[in-house]
């Protein structure tokens, strides 16, 4: 089918409107917790479960309805994502207790899966392969704007309205954004009939929601309930089944295949990396502001946008750079500007300035989108065209999975060190601790994030070397 590249940018609408949906909702609900505690008169660790279920729904289906559409088509999965995310935003804000609103919240992730596992395929099919760079870049100030735009939003929502109305106002959006997916994607109809891969599936999402429950637990309790390493246990047998139901598959899961092409798998692994980095910033920092510093939420907001901003101000140059210079170098400075920034994390106290902060972000943003728009059109290019709605989401998979291990690993690294600094004495949590505790504990977490950094920078800076050794020898980037 020849695509009309005419209507890309009514295309990039489209799918702007379902990225912006998941990912302001995967940040909103967050600001209004201590809300949902008094309103629902439930207890935290019941209320925990608004975010955790539609965390775990999300990244366990992401995969499987990847391959689905592409086996019976993209444009169908993406506006019945649409559909569904938009009448659970309805369902919760109608919600009266909290069995219903985690209920609801369930089926916003069912949604939110379905839009986020094939966003970044449409964009690459409807535009040109000169342009893939530019328009996945594009895509990443969108998902910035849903970062910013989360906690912003729902703070002023929640001073002057009730929590209902963080769920009400995605429904106009999910509206114009089904309205925009019936108009201008291109139906594209998959070549032949392929069958579903149930099992792979099934033990996908065994490995997958074992996983992502014992990263929960440690994330609540540390490392001390039993019922981790048993999960743990689970996820890697199950993985490991996975990997070998894939192998004898006629028509896998997942194509690992894919996996012999190095660009494609280290770009997937520098981006989980990166996020895993990334995810200890968003807990610890806002926490540290207000803590350490006595920083009021809108002041704390502030400057947790920065970073963001930076991003989305970076992403669309480096994704038209990448169309033309190729990705592999851009990612390699990206990953060592975010490097750099967290050496700044490294050096906040309880006496540092407002500056710091600001160069602090300035860094990591303007890194993380110097390298995430080439990372992304990388693997994008990579994929033949049946597998696009894998390797997309592949893509996304990686960011949830790599927010949710560096949420859990590092927020559980911290309490430790804070605690320990503390004297192994403290009666409340890690949030009472004294302020030296809490700024020694933070010291030791954005050290790990560091490390994490340079293991990736390493990888890239590998690949980078291969690339320019194979180019010498006549193959191309995509072939490395």
């Amino acid at each position: 089918m020849n695509i009309d590249y005419s209507k890309k940018w009514f295309v990039m609408s489209a799918t702007a409107a379902g990225i912006f949906l998941s990912t302001i909702d995967g940040s909103i609900v967050n600001i209004a917790l201590n809300t949902l505690v008094d309103s629902l008169h439930e207890p935290l660790a019941v209320i925990e479960w608004v975010v955790l279920a539609y965390l775990l729904v999300n990244a366990t289906l992401m995969l499987s309805i990847g391959r689905l559409a592409d086996m019976i088509g993209k444009k169908k999965i993406f506006i019945g994502g649409m559909a569904t995310f938009t009448l659970g935003s309805v369902l919760c804000g109608l919600s009266p207790n909290v069995t219903m609103l985690i209920s609801s919240r369930v089926v916003q992730a069912i949604g939110a899966a379905m839009m986020m596992a094939v966003g970044m395929a449409i964009t690459t099919e409807c535009f040109p392969p000169q342009e893939r760079g530019k328009a996945l870049g594009i895509n990443g100030i969108f998902v910035s704007i849903g970062v910013i735009t989360g906690p912003t939003v729902g703070g002023i929502i929640l001073q002057y309205l009730s929590w209902h109305w963080l769920f009400f106002v995605n429904v106009p959006v999910g509206i114009i954004g089904i309205i925009l997916a019936l108009l201008f994607i291109p139906d594209i109809k998959p070549q032949g009939k392929e069958k579903f891969d149930f099992m792979g599936a099934g033990t996908m999402f065994v490995c997958l929601i074992s996983f992502l429950m014992a990263l929960s637990i440690i994330q609540t309790e540390g490392f001390k309930n039993w019922i981790i390493y048993v999960l743990l246990i689970i996820s890697v047998v199950m993985g490991v089944l996975f990997i070998r139901t894939e192998k004898r598959a006629p028509q896998p899961m997942i194509d690992l295949h894919l996996f012999e092409n190095s660009l494609f798998s280290i770009n997937l692994a520098t981006g989980l990396l990166i996020f895993v980095a990334s995810a200890g910033v968003t807990l610890l920092i806002p926490l540290y502001f207000q803590n350490v510093m006595g920083f009021d939420p809108q002041k704390t907001g502030l400057l947790m946008i920065i970073s963001p901003i930076a991003m989305a101000l970076a992403a669309p140059i480096s994704g038209s750079l990448s169309d033309r210079i190729g990705s592999r170098k851009l990612t390699t400075i990206g990953l060592s500007v975010a490097l750099f920034g967290y050496l700044f994390y490294i050096l906040f106290s309880s006496t540092s300035s407002i500056l710091l902060y600001v160069v602090a972000f300035l860094l990591t943003g303007t890194g993380m989108g110097i390298f995430q728009s080439p990372n992304n059109s990388a693997v994008m290019g990579s994929a033949p065209k049946s597998r696009l709605g894998v390797a997309s989401g592949l893509l996304s998979l990686t960011r949830t999975l790599g927010q949710t291990v560096g949420i859990s690993i590092l927020g559980a690294l911290w309490e430790a060190n804070v605690f320990h600094f503390a004297g192994n004495v403290l009666a409340a949590d890690a949030t009472q601790a004294p302020i030296s505790a809490q700024v020694s504990g933070l010291h030791v977490a954005m050290m790990f994030a560091a490390v994490i950094i340079v293991a990736a920078l390493c990888l890239s800076a590998w690949a980078l070397i291969t690339v320019t050794r194979n180019k010498r020898n006549g193959e191309s980037e995509s072939q490395s």
